[in-house]
């Protein structure tokens, strides 16, 4: 298939969109190790997220010092990061972040940019659809983007998509995880 096709019809400059990154059975495997994380509700200055987190390799703490210090990335989570590190034109040692979101039913993300201390983030998408919802301010308005994100699929926010669009999620339709990579930017 084209690399024409594997564009939403519209979306920020910098987004990139693959189907299927990831199998069935890949995702099948990858669900199993997510249910027995020990996720904890999101905590942000004070507020307590509808969404679950887990993180390795680093961790960015919104109630306090910033990036810090998380267990390592398990050896069964190696595999989906190079593959996504590959698809953003990393070496898969780049991605020291990843940041694993879980969605009950209900579960939104609000409007947001990811901290400016990453550079490229990378998202997979595994067990129910989502739209990623994208604005920026135009004059007094925003101008908006929506693109549909199918389970299995991977996202790369990267240039303006990452720096002058904020994203957010609708409440979860359905169960779901969303696996997030994150390079460090360089100085």
């Amino acid at each position: 298939m084209s690399a024409l096709f594997d564009l939403p019809p519209v979306a920020p400059p910098g987004f990139r969109y693959q189907p299927d990154l990831i199998s069935p059975q890949e995702e099948q495997a990858l669900a199993v190790h997510l249910a027995a994380l020990p996720f904890e509700p999101f905590q942000f200055r004070g507020y307590e997220g509808r969404r679950r987190v887990v993180s390795f390799g680093l961790k960015y703490d919104f109630n306090g010092p910033g990036l810090i210090d998380a267990a390592p990335m398990p050896s069964w989570l190696l595999p989906l990061r190079d593959r996504a590190a590959a698809f953003a034109g990393l070496p898969g040692g780049d991605f020291a972040h990843v940041l694993i979101n879980e969605y009950r039913e209900g579960a939104p993300i609000g409007w947001h940019k990811d901290r400016p201390v990453f550079e490229k983030v990378v998202g997979v998408s595994l067990l129910a659809p989502t739209v990623m919802r994208f604005r920026r301010r135009a004059g007094e308005r925003f101008e908006r983007i929506n693109v549909p994100v199918e389970p299995r699929s991977a996202y790369l926010l990267d240039g303006p998509a990452r720096t002058e669009w904020e994203h957010s999620l609708p409440e979860a339709k359905a169960h779901r995880y969303s696996i997030t990579f994150r390079n460090l930017r360089r100085a």
